[in-house]
Order: C-alpha cells, then sequence, then structure tokens
C-alpha cells in the first residue's frame, strides 16, 4: 500500500486510473489454472483421455502456458468439457 501513497503524492488525479489498474491485474492473476492431471481427475478420465479427445476435437484446444507449453485449464473450461461429456457434477 505504500505505492499507492506514493503515487497519490506524484499525480493525485490519476489515481483512481492506477488503482483500476491494479485491481484488474489482482483480478487476472486470482484466475486459477488447472494442469491437464488435475482437470481429468476433476473430470474423472484419465489425463491420456483427455489429451486424445483434445486431439479428435472432440474438445476444444486447451490454453497453453507461455513459458513451458503445458495444457491449462480454468474452472470455466472444467465446466464446459463437463457439459460436452455430459456430466453436470
Amino acid at each position: 500500500m505504500k505505492v499507492k501513497a506514493e503515487l497519490k503524492k506524484v499525480r493525485p488525479e490519476s489515481s483512481k486510473r492506477i488503482n483500476m489498474l491494479l485491481n484488474n491485474e489482482v483480478t487476472y492473476m486470482k484466475e486459477r489454472y488447472y494442469s491437464a492431471e488435475t482437470a481429468a481427475q476433476l473430470l474423472g478420465i484419465s489425463k491420456q483421455t483427455l489429451i486424445r479427445y483434445e486431439n479428435k476435437r472432440l474438445f476444444p484446444a486447451a490454453r497453453r502456458n507461455a513459458l513451458n507449453g503445458w495444457r491449462e485449464y480454468t474452472e470455466d473450461d472444467i465446466k464446459k468439457l463437463r457439459a460436452l461429456m455430459g456430466r453436470t457434477r
């Protein structure tokens, strides 16, 4: 919070905009990503089946991590995949 106080001293008129930007970044960072292994466990299938369904285009392509290229799934992705599988839980 020391940074916000210093920013207000420098530019009080732009502090609202900076706060908004900081809040957006925090919201983005709060998004939880699951690995293919964890997503498969949540779906009740094996990791290999999850990847196979993606390769056969039964499931949409997963988001890839920019650093290591691993698949990443969000809560929304898992809900969509459950709906495609016909599972509600």
